[in-house]
């Protein structure tokens, strides 16, 4: 059974771990507390407010919310015992023990440890006096230039001086200037060590470590080593400094010597370990430990793990890391480069608008982010964002890395532009440079060439002669049946929904667009598409994208009939036989309208637009498409090709013309292809408009001259066809596609004639007529809401739901919502201190959807007043049956001879403050029976809410009934008839 995660912390290490726990098919929701704007509302993750700090709180609240497992970012809980306090009352929580974490949270006890167990470590000592300090640094035989705050600084209480007086001012900042808190009240004073540093984690179990591969931070604030220390401005991984020799002798010297150490001496390590590794001359030796994931570490480790996340904590957890060996991608690199505020690591400003977030092809992790009070997302902190690439070399990812960098922007960020340049110095050092290291990988290129081979031959066709790879193809117009040909071509791309294939990751359904708009194109001159000639043309190749991109062409051009001529990856042109000349176009021509199967691959720059302002992401649920689809999945629905379909019709001699609704919409399109002194009539209520055009007008608030404009609002093809010709060319198109009779040509100004207009039944979502948006309250199973699903997903319901609202987190109706694609939320009534304060915050959840109509489907809470008199004749309730005593009683006086009974189901408008009250809507009598149980006249009861519930959305949301002042129903017979 799926589990809640419930993971602590704010910033880019804990929307990683959330991010990677969303992955897994074990996990329900991730809940983060207290998140920042990146995990506020994310496919499965969600933000909590409930305090980290009160450990008593915290472990009843996971106990209320069925959270399963607990998992702690930062390194301040877990030193405040987070994990020792949640384990005794019974919450499961993944990390070391407070007395585990002794080896960050204080710096002398963690050089005593490795003192003590022989870790290969820098020569130190700890101080409680600045003047003994200060004398140490004089004497010592070593360079004793490294000054750390004993305790927690947030890894900033740090430095490492250039010579002896900077050491002996940082001992006076940090113990009387008090530069780091009471974490400088014990300062340790260490050797300088020389050498490479880089960051070695490991899961551990106790008995067990399982390495994780070797990353490297870039502390320092500025390009080039440059500037204060920091956080962290970036990392990457793997560390090519670190041979696996090496990791074995750190393995074996560092990290198994300090489990084995730390269980010798009472207090098992469990969760994960982090040593910070120096590479000297003489060896690995630690600088430090952390008793957790790094931050930005973990930033390029989470996209590295092959492994679900989830079922490696919990294996941790059990002791079980031997028998489960954990897997990491391979042949793979990734770099995260960090987003600062200006001022940062002293002051900043915060309350900054970030912009080009949602443009990202990479995954960004949120740090310092928080949503902006009626949209948007702004910075709240030092370290903003964390934007991370992963390809197949180290200088690829840190060129995607930057790349997706600078499309972010908010005021005076400051980020570094060379994270990695300690590893890319050392590959160049140790070999010299070759081709690649220039941008162009040969082997990776005759890769390709043998991947797409096949699939550029599977698409022959007579008259095709070309060997891949060769100077040029060749097509032999006579071998292919053509005598005194006309050749046609076209060019065309997919625009901006490359942006959204790069975001989403998603590159095979890319041919198929770039195919599609370009035969689709000059299929409207007639032609018949012969051979596809492209170029692939990228930055940094990835046989892995290209072989997926080359793919979708090669498949598209087997839909389309053509040959894949000469391979690359971006259309140039295509050429077909021209079959025939269009005949005459006259006055009561009809239109037939051929099914898009959705935006096809226009318009998407406006899409973009309204995704961010709506603040939904990629992988959000979709409001739209089918059930189980995220919102990126939906937008990249291929493009459909229309050149098997059309050409039988087009050499029938029945189609006058043909329109390609591309670029320009309905509006533009069909113009084109009609003489200037005839005018179209169209009647969007006769074809199915699929529900991405009705959202997108909503959440844009967009004109219908602006909707038929740029998009083709569900017709991707347009036919021009007589009268006679209709019906027939219909069946033809009917039989393998869906297709509409869906206007006329008339002269500007007259009425159009549809008495020819025969579609017979019409299905699907009529979008054109607008509908109620609804939000369903519950607080169980869902039932009747599942009941309301069914009925607006009818082509004729005048609502849609746009929101479920659930007072309890985790329960059935929830699920059922979200296998939609309705957006939910969670308001937990036990969080809130007042009646007035919940109702408060479910009412700004209705004004942030839009929402018109409140449906209470077994909501289990109170409204008060003031929200009913705001909602006043907006929001109805189904008054439950209470079973139990009282239906027990009932049933047995069945026995006496009252079988005369029957009880009520009532669906009320404007519920007041009491139960059952309100104006009936829609009113129901189930009877009982004289043979009936609790469980069988319950089960009828629930047929009649079935019935009675969605009856009473539709008199409400299409407006048939309203509510009077007086509190009475007034019936609208105009609408209801």
């Amino acid at each position: 059974m799926a589990e809640r995660v419930l993971v602590i912390g704010s910033g880019g290490r804990e929307h990683a771990l959330a991010w990677k726990l969303a992955q897994s098919p074990h996990v329900q929701q991730v809940l983060v507390a207290p998140g920042n704007a990146g995990t506020a509302n994310s496919g499965k993750i969600s933000n909590s407010a409930v305090s980290v700090n009160n450990h008593s709180i915290l472990a009843q609240y996971c106990k209320d919310h069925n959270v399963g497992l607990v998992v702690v970012g930062p390194e301040v809980p877990l030193a405040a015992g987070i994990v020792d306090d949640l384990t005794a009352a019974g919450v499961t929580c993944f990390g070391p023990s407070a007395k585990a974490a002794q080896l960050e949270a204080s710096k002398s006890f963690s050089k005593s440890f490795m003192d003590r167990h022989n870790i290969p470590t820098a020569r130190w000592s700890s101080f409680t006096d600045p003047q003994d300090a200060c004398k140490y640094i004089q004497d010592a035989e070593f360079p004793a230039l490294v000054v750390k705050a004993s305790g927690l600084a947030a890894g900033k209480g740090v430095v490492v001086a250039r010579d002896k007086d900077e050491a002996r001012k940082a001992v006076l900042d940090i113990m009387k200037d008090k530069a780091f808190g009471s974490a400088g009240e014990t300062v340790v004073v260490e050797e300088q060590l020389e050498g490479e540093e880089v960051s070695c984690l490991c899961f551990s179990d106790g008995i067990t470590v399982s390495p994780m591969p070797p990353a490297q931070d870039h502390k320092r604030l500025l390009d080039g080593d440059q500037g204060p220390n920091t956080g962290g401005m970036g990392a990457y991984c793997p560390t090519p400094q670190v041979s696996e020799e090496v990791l074995q002798e750190i393995k074996r010297s560092v990290l198994q010597k300090t489990v084995d150490g730390m269980r010798e001496e009472g207090t098992p390590y469990v969760g994960v370990l982090y040593a910070g590794v120096m590479l000297t001359k003489q060896g690995p030796k630690v600088l430090e430990f952390n008793c957790r994931f790094g931050d930005p570490e973990c930033q390029v480790l989470m996209p590295l793990l092959k492994s679900d996340l989830y079922e490696v904590l919990k294996n941790t957890l059990q002791a079980d890391l031997s028998s489960s060996p954990v897997q990491w991608l391979e042949n793979s690199a990734a770099v995260t480069v960090v987003m600062a505020s200006g001022g940062y690591p002293a002051s900043y400003k915060k309350g900054l608008e970030i912009t080009g977030v949602s443009e990202m092809g990479i995954q960004v992790f949120h740090a310092g982010t928080a949503l902006k009070e009626g949209g948007g997302v702004i910075t709240s902190g030092g370290r903003v964002l964390t934007v991370t690439a992963v390809r197949p070399t180290l200088e690829s990812a840190l060129c995607s890395a930057n790349e997706g960098v600078a499309v972010i922007s908010f005021p005076d960020a400051v980020y570094r532009r060379d994270i990695g340049h300690h590893a890319i110095t050392y590959l160049t050092r140790t070999r010299g440079l070759t081709y690649k290291d220039s941008g162009v990988d040969i082997a990776a290129g005759n890769r390709l060439v043998d991947v797409i081979k096949p699939l550029a031959k599977a698409t022959s066709r007579p008259g095709c002669n070309a060997e891949l790879g060769g100077f040029a193809g060749l097509f032999d117009l006579k071998a292919a049946g053509f005598t005194d040909p006309i050749l046609v071509s076209g060019t065309d791309g997919v625009g901006t929904k490359l942006k959204i294939t790069q975001a989403c990751g998603i590159h095979s359904t890319l041919g198929q667009d770039l195919v599609a708009m370009c035969v689709n194109d000059v299929l409207a001159q007639g032609a018949e598409p012969l051979f596809f000639l492209d170029y692939f043309s990228c930055g940094c190749l990835d046989v892995r994208v290209a072989s997926s991109v080359i793919g979708g062409i090669a498949d598209a051009c087997q839909m389309a009939g053509c040959a894949l001529l000469v391979l690359g990856g971006i259309p140039v042109h295509t050429e077909y036989r021209f079959l025939f000349l269009l005949k005459d176009i006259m006055e009561g021509d009809l239109l037939i309208g051929v099914a898009s199967s959705g935006l096809h691959s226009n318009g998407f720059s406006l899409v973009r637009k309204i995704l961010e302002r709506s603040g939904l992401q990629y992988s959000s649920p979709a409001p739209f498409g089918q059930p189980g689809q995220n919102i990126g999945e939906v937008l990249l629905t291929p493009t459909k090709i229309y050149s098997r379909l059309l050409q039988p019709i087009l050499r029938s001699g029945a189609v006058k013309a043909y329109a390609h609704i591309t670029g320009g919409g309905l509006l533009e399109n069909i113009p084109r292809i009609l003489p200037p002194e005839l005018a179209v009539d169209l009647d969007a209520s006769r074809w199915r408009i699929p529900a991405v055009f009705s959202w997108l007008q909503r959440e844009g608030s967009l004109s219908e001259e602006e909707m038929s404009r740029t998009f083709n609002c569900g017709l991707g093809a347009v036919l021009v066809v007589s009268k006679q010709d209709a019906q027939r060319v219909l069946r033809l198109l009917q039989a393998r596609e869906e297709a509409w009779i869906v206007g006329s040509l008339d002269s500007p100004g007259r009425s159009p004639d549809t008495s020819v207009l025969q579609n017979g039944a019409l299905h699907g979502e009529h979008s054109t007529r607008k509908r109620t948006r609804v939000a369903v309250l519950i607080s169980g199973t869902g039932t009747n809401l599942q009941a309301l699903m069914e009925q607006v997903k009818k082509p004729s319901s005048s609502a849609e739901i746009v929101m479920v609202i659930s007072n309890r987190p985790g329960v059935m109706g929830l699920k059922k919502a979200s296998m939609a694609g309705i957006q939910t939320r969670v308001v937990d009534h036990k969080l809130y201190g007042s009646r007035a304060e919940f109702d408060g915050t479910i009412d700004k959840v209705l004004e942030e959807f839009g929402v018109e109509l409140v449906c209470l489907a077994g909501f289990m809470r109170i409204l008060t007043g003031p929200f009913v008199r705001k909602w006043s004749g907006e929001c109805y309730r189904l008054e439950k049956l209470v079973f139990s005593a009282t239906l027990l009683v009932l049933c047995a006086n069945l026995q006496k001879g009252f079988v005369n009974f029957t009880h009520e189901c009532n669906v009320s408008l404007n519920p007041q403050e009491e139960v059952d009250a309100g104006a009936i809507v829609v009113q129901e009598a189930v009877p009982i029976l004289v043979t009936d149980t609790e469980d069988s006249l319950s089960e009828r009861i629930r047929e009649a809410e079935h019935r009675a519930f969605p009856a009473a959305l539709e008199l409400v949301g299409s407006g048939a009934v309203k509510l009077r002042d007086d509190g009475r129903i007034v019936w609208n017979q105009s609408v209801q008839g």
